[in-house]
């Protein structure tokens, strides 16, 4: 596995693009087909719960959340980014919920910036976790362990992004070692890790087998919200020209997650989740936690840290409603809600499964 190695300032340049384009609405950057339309908890006439009761505390990384839903990575390594997170991180603070700061790559070639990514600062209440390349944990697993300890988080999030790779010009090509070096990073990590991918999916024998190697959370990260491919789109020609072929790619998010059944822990669901009904579908399919990226990032770039907050408090109303509908008191009972599945998604979650019954 060898890394690709872009200039510090070439990383930088391409982040604040990759920001930019994110940020700006004109553009079509997300996929919109998480399925979870075809996914329908049942009405409870007769909830027989008291509603003021309902608790949707939980835990994540050891640490108590007031929500189970976190503000999931997606901006790091520039100017404006830094800036981002930081928001980012005070918002969490004031909902109580976990954050993810962006990727700490640019650590490595420039540790002086590393008081940017000190969001733990910002959020000493919460759950803050890192995150980092899978690619380069091959060659860089000594210098990141080092960094975790320094930024004091509580976890680390290592993401696997191929198909964004393959869609930069300068992108990571080789991925022969990833398994590898995702089994020995755990076996050093202070922390716990999550392993998630950046939109495309991970199949069920996937799954399973990143457990195996020791990830605490392994992060579903579906298609259906931000498609990087698109966003590589919007900045390379030669990614421009083959990128809607690959518009429909990936395994979106409720079907990874109706494939996976409910009874497996430590699955986390991100990938298109707009709302707080979403949220709840997600965890009624089995999620612990469920991670939502541009919608905060768009919040906090329209209004501040205000902006972020009204969004998670929205989102917060929206999952309350849904678990008293559903008469569910608490994540336990919302995890054992009734639900059903369209029968196109009931069909092909168990494709799915029979597909990728054996790892690759």
């Amino acid at each position: 596995m060898n890394e690709t190695r872009p200039q510090t300032s070439d990383l930088s340049s391409r982040k604040t693009q990759h920001l930019d384009i994110c940020l700006d609405t004109t553009r079509r950057v997300e996929t919109d087909r998480t399925r979870f339309d075809q996914v329908h908890l049942v009405h409870r006439s007769i909830p027989a719960i008291d509603t003021e009761t309902i608790d949707p505390s939980g835990h994540l990384l050891g640490l108590p959340i007031a929500q189970p839903f976190f503000i999931s990575s997606m901006t790091g390594g520039s100017t404006a980014g830094y800036e981002t997170n930081k928001i980012l991180a005070e918002v969490a603070q004031e909902l109580g919920i976990a954050v993810g700061m962006g990727s700490v790559r640019i650590l490595l070639r420039k540790p002086e910036v590393i008081e940017h990514f000190m969001l733990k600062r910002r959020a000493p209440n919460v759950p803050v976790f890192a995150n980092i390349g899978a690619v380069q944990l091959g060659t860089e697993s000594d210098r990141i362990v080092d960094l975790i300890d320094r930024l004091e988080v509580d976890g680390v999030a290592v993401h696997l992004n191929p198909a964004q790779e393959l869609f930069q010009s300068d992108g990571d090509r080789d991925f022969s070692g990833v398994r590898d070096a995702i089994a020995a990073f755990v076996e050093t990590s202070p922390v716990p890790v999550i392993v998630k991918e950046t939109g495309m999916g991970i199949d069920p024998g996937t799954v399973a087998e990143l457990f195996a190697l020791g990830a605490r959370y392994v992060n579903i990260a579906g298609s259906g919200g931000t498609n990087w491919v698109r966003v590589e789109s919007y900045r390379d020609d030669a990614a421009a020209a083959s990128a809607p072929l690959f518009d429909s790619w990936g395994i979106p998010t409720a079907l990874a997650l109706a494939a996976l059944g409910r009874t497996r822990r430590g699955v986390l669901a991100s990938g298109g989740i707009r709302n707080g009904l979403e949220v709840a579908k997600a965890i009624a399919l089995g999620a612990e936690a469920v991670g939502l990226a541009l919608p905060f990032v768009r919040a906090v770039k329209q209004d501040g840290v205000a902006g972020g907050v009204a969004l998670g408090r929205r989102i917060a109303h929206e999952l309350w409603l849904a678990m008293a509908l559903s008469g569910s008191a608490t994540l336990g009972a919302l995890r054992g809600a009734r639900l059903w599945l369209d029968g196109e998604l009931e069909h092909d979650a168990a494709a799915l499964t029979a597909a990728t019954e054996e790892p690759m």
